[in-house]
């Protein structure tokens, strides 16, 4: 399933927008949401609106990093450059501390009531999360673009 949509996403960042919507219903790992979603994102005149709606769509499909339930420490992970960690909830508590390697808290984030955050960790290094939640969660880590294309 992996390797699917790997090559399901190299092949979206290369045709052009207006073959998008078949391509992602082919591909079939998108909901009829998504797909919807994507369908208005062809439909924006402007450039600069519909690059971030597609960029936002896209967003959507990246499966999460790490995911659970309640409880969980994660394994280490480490960053080179600036990176987002955006986070979701479904429970009413959730609290992550973002660690370094040696186990000081960085970051203390929490989500009254479920949801979706961010958080921009700034340094490069090595870091894990100890998440305490409620219910299920998800979590991503996604690199800042360091270079424009054209």
């Amino acid at each position: 399933m992996t390797t699917r949509l790997n090559s399901a996403r190299a092949l979206l960042l290369s045709i052009p927008s207006f073959f998008l919507t078949a391509c992602v219903t082919w591909c079939g790992t998108v909901n009829a949401t998504a797909t919807t979603a994507i369908s208005d994102c062809v439909s924006i005149r402007d450039d600069a609106g519909r690059l971030a709606c597609f960029d936002r769509e896209a967003r959507k499909l990246v499966e999460p990093r790490f995911s659970g339930r309640l409880s969980k420490i994660t394994e280490p992970f480490s960053i080179r450059q600036p990176t987002l960690l955006r986070y979701q909830s479904d429970g009413p508590i959730f609290v992550l501390y973002l660690k370094a390697a040696d186990g000081a808290v960085v970051q203390n984030l929490h989500i009254g009531g479920g949801g979706e955050a961010t958080y921009r960790i700034e340094q490069p290094g090595t870091y894990f999360l100890d998440v305490n939640g409620s219910e299920s969660w998800r979590i991503w880590l996604e690199p800042e673009a360091t270079s424009k294309a054209n």
